[in-house]
């Protein structure tokens, strides 16, 4: 029987191999405006992997007055069209459909982008997620977008493009469709029809410029599941008006707004939520129109997928972010292996970089954009050497696996009973338990390809000298770092966030949790101290909280910590601490303020201020080694072979990863790992 995902499917003219997509996303990887080759490369790595259709852009934008926030390709320029072109070229002939999807950003932009023109929208309230007040729409105004609407879609169409799909879910076409945001009194404001009015407009001026025989479809909100927005029922005949339009050839469904980074998070959930919450809604949608129906929403693995095929939910799945962790999904469903499918683990690291005006990377794939240097598929070595590797978190797991798919002999020695370092640290709180997956995957990819794990072995330098390897990688991590800038040595009588995740200690009632690093430790450490019954300062030298933890995952722990025993410090610097009686006294200074002083008391401290690199056993190696642990930086970027000879009687090269150089995250330590090893 053949599996339901593999069917094709007839969209209109356009045979598509299977019910696989990955949905319209903006990856960042455009230079000044255009798909140029970084980007092209990243679709088609997906395209290879054998998806149906890749949808680009996240949106491409289609007037001047919609800055590019999210560096989105900029439709609006006749220059985008040789992009276009060579994009879609080069991904039709992989037999795969390529769309983009078209906007305007309306307020969900900031001013100071781009032309700093103005943004615009249907009502003169910012959104909170990019705080820029909105001009209200003229008349010409909106006539001007309808038309560049139809320039921006034809424009596609030249370049190749199968179809063009509106983004209409909080966007401006989303936000005049919403009584939420639209305050118009003229006929694109008031009632559903006059609402609706504006999406209806574009949407025919597209199909008076493209003709019929191209691919139009929009992805919208049918409920905002928010009080006095687009009911459910509201949605139900927004749905029913669009089919019976003739105007478009399928809906993409979604639920929810997105205009906080609380509500984003509803409608594109991260790790620790429910998977394809809003699946079932796109279903009763499909039951109710006669047009095909997409949806993706948090379908990151094949399981989910096939289900919502499989029971007509849907007509096309995407798994969009699943594809940034493993490209490849589709030829593993068809060669049987699904079990060597990457997956995804709702980290969100992706998506949070891009809404802090970064480049989309994912936490565990580091050759996600970066395609013109790194295979995401390892070829074997011509020449079969002895890798040893310390340390089994994240980075060292990484260099055995590719080590091993390379075909290399590979050793890995391991301290603790269990692989994982910091990971299976962070693993143990219940939302972030889908963390794991990483290590998981890892080690049973290494499984398959015969490393040899050591584990419950510190090992020492006669441990690797005794393998005779011809290349030695310290992956060992690090500690929690004790000694702040101003003691210059490591502070007494205090602890670690690690000790409050670990669960080693017996929690005091008044704690202070001092986080320098910005990173979750700290907040998580937050969270199980108030579960068991602390009363906890949450101090940081930062103007803000949490600085590197991004909007989507800061919401589950503001979530969790409302209404809850904590209070927050913001700008105020740990200097030192001592002991007072039965108390510790803690010497508390601002940066802002070279004159503030003062002194508070707690019954423990913890401090969240990075790792200290364990590299003990790397030094000591370092009189044995070829390279005496020298790298060249310049062949290490582009992951090409490292040839540095110090001493030519030693065998072995010798190299450190991950915070066994410096305390940094899961990313830094797995792209180390890949760049080092790549070219092993």
């Amino acid at each position: 029987m053949t599996d339901s995902l593999l069917q094709p499917f007839q969209l209109k003219h356009l045979n598509l191999k299977n019910r696989i997509l990955t949905t319209s996303h903006e990856p960042a990887y455009n230079e000044d405006g255009f798909p140029k080759d970084r980007y092209i490369a990243y679709h088609l790595e997906r395209a290879k992997g054998g998806i149906a259709m890749t949808m680009t852009a996240g949106s491409a934008v289609v007037s001047k007055d919609s800055p590019p926030s999210f560096d989105n390709i900029h439709a609006y320029k006749d220059e985008v069209v040789p992009w276009i072109k060579k994009l879609t070229k080069v991904i039709h002939d992989q037999d795969c459909a390529i769309m983009i999807q078209l906007t305007h950003l309306g307020r969900r932009t900031s001013w100071n982008k781009g032309d700093w023109l103005p943004s615009i929208s249907s009502g003169k309230h910012r959104e909170p997620a990019h705080k820029a007040f909105p001009k209200v729409a003229e008349s010409w105004d909106i006539q001007r977008i309808i038309k560049e609407f139809g320039d921006a879609a034809e424009r596609m169409k030249e370049g190749g493009m199968d179809g063009v799909e509106l983004e209409g879910q909080g966007h401006l076409i989303g936000q005049f469709l919403s009584p939420l945001t639209n305050e118009l009194e003229n006929e694109y404001g008031g009632s559903l029809e006059n609402r609706l009015r504006f999406t209806l407009d574009v949407l025919s001026e597209i199909r008076k410029k493209v003709g019929k025989n191209f691919i139009l479809g929009i992805r919208s909100v049918f409920d905002e599941v928010q009080a006095g927005g687009i009911t459910k029922t509201d949605g139900f005949k927004i749905a029913k008006i669009l089919s019976e339009s003739g105007l478009i050839d399928y809906l993409n469904i979604n639920r929810g707004r997105i205009h906080t980074d609380p509500i984003l998070t509803k409608q594109i959930p991260i790790q620790g939520m429910k998977s394809a919450p809003h699946l079932d809604f796109a279903g009763e949608i499909k039951k109710k129109i006669n047009l095909p129906v997409f949806h993706a929403s948090k379908i990151s693995d094949v399981a989910t997928a096939r289900y919502a095929i499989s029971n007509g939910l849907v007509d096309m799945v995407g798994m969009t972010r699943g594809h940034l962790a493993d490209p490849y999904i589709v030829t593993k469903i068809k060669e049987k292996r699904e079990d060597d499918i990457r997956p995804c683990v709702g980290a969100t690291y992706c998506l949070d970089r891009i809404y802090q005006g970064e480049e989309a990377l994912c936490i565990h794939n580091a050759a996600t954009g970066r395609e013109l240097k790194f295979p995401n598929i390892i070829t074997a070595s011509k020449s079969k050497k002895k890798i040893v590797i310390v340390g089994a978190g994240p980075g060292g797991l990484e260099a055995a696996r590719i080590a091993g798919e390379k075909g290399h002999e590979v050793v890995v020695f391991e301290a603790a009973p269990d692989p994982g370092g910091q990971i299976r640290l962070c693993a143990k709180s219940n939302r972030r338990k889908d963390m794991i997956g990483i290590i998981d995957w890892r080690m049973q990819q290494c499984t398959k390809r015969n490393v040899k794990f050591n584990f419950n072995i510190l090992a020492e330098s006669q441990h690797v000298l005794e393998e005779n390897p011809d290349t030695v990688i310290i992956a060992t991590g690090g500690m929690p770092n004790l000694e702040l800038f101003e003691t210059k040595k490591d502070l007494e009588n205090v602890f670690t966030s690690w000790d409050i995740i670990s669960g080693d200690i017996k929690l005091a009632k008044n704690i202070l949790i001092y986080d320098e690093a910005g990173d979750h430790t700290a907040m998580q450490s937050a969270e199980i101290a108030i579960e068991n019954g602390s009363t906890v300062e949450f101090m940081t030298p930062d103007r803000l909280i949490s600085s590197e933890i991004m909007g989507m995952n800061l919401t589950p722990y503001l979530k969790n910590l409302q209404n809850k025993k904590i209070t927050y410090s913001i700008a105020k610097r740990l200097i030192d601490v001592s002991i007072q009686g039965n108390k510790l006294n803690a010497v508390i200074g601002s940066d802002y303020d070279e004159h503030f002083k003062s002194n508070s008391t707690y019954d423990q401290i913890f401090l969240n201020y990075g790792v200290k690199p364990l590299d003990e056993l790397y030094f000591k190696l370092v009189s044995f080694s070829k390279n005496e642990g020298e790298v060249n930086y310049a062949k290490f970027i582009k992951g090409e072979q490292q040839n540095i000879i110090k001493n030519k009687n030693n065998k072995f090269n010798l190299y450190r990863i991950g915070d066994a150089v410096s305390s940094r995250n899961i990313h830094a330590a797995i792209y180390d790992a890949l760049r080092l090893v790549i070219n092993l």
